[in-house]
């Protein structure tokens, strides 16, 4: 549901905050976006990948996962945001961290897709951002369309997967690839990091 801040019946907003509805709410350049919680399915993939994020390519202090970050334009906060469902970045780009929003590109962006979501739609914020790879991730068919930004046009493309259906994540040196609905993952030089998700 998207409701135009100026427009909202008196109380509305600050009723959602108080009861804690607001948390996956997002403000497009003044237009509130109201998201109701994810999908099981969507919880549990978004869950399960943040936690192997943490567990393998989080080797250092120099890399960060977060789930549902705040992400703003310079300037934009608290009127202009987008919430992926989980942020990966790196300890140079920890001037953009303000705490409650990110005001700056992180290093990825992770979208997990669900039916009548909207995060193809915020592609575009991202470009804008300056985000150099986003990765939209289906909830049930757990197809991966890696972004990546081309800093010429500021717009995406789709990376191509290799001769044996891998992904390779440039900016993270990850592989990714989708295997009878679920999602393969590991470091591109270890295969011991392998999983498949999401585990039941």
């Amino acid at each position: 549901m998207k409701l135009f801040a100026a427009e909202a019946p008196p109380g509305l907003l600050e009723e959602r905050h108080r009861l804690g509805h607001d948390r996956y709410d997002e403000m497009w350049d003044g237009v509130v976006h109201m998201n109701a919680v994810p999908h099981r399915d969507h919880q549990s993939l978004a869950l399960q990948l943040g936690v192997w994020l943490f567990l393998n390519w989080r080797s250092s202090p120099e890399q960060e996962v977060y789930p549902d970050r705040n992400m703003a334009l310079p300037g934009g906060w608290p009127h202009d945001y987008r919430i992926p469902d989980l942020v990966l970045t790196t300890a140079e780009r920890a001037d953009y961290d303000k705490g409650t929003y990110i005001e700056g590109p992180p290093l990825v962006c992770v979208e997990i897709h669900s039916p009548r979501d909207e995060a193809y739609e915020k592609l575009e914020f991202y470009a804008r951002l300056g985000v150099p790879e986003v990765w939209i991730i289906g909830r049930d068919s757990k197809q991966i369309e890696l972004y990546l930004l081309d800093t010429v046009t500021q717009t995406y493309r789709l990376a191509d997967p290799g001769h044996d259906g891998w992904i390779l994540s440039v900016a993270t040196k990850i592989r990714l690839k989708t295997i009878e609905k679920r999602l393969a993952i590991q470091l591109a030089d270890d295969e011991s990091t392998r999983a498949e998700l999401p585990q039941r």
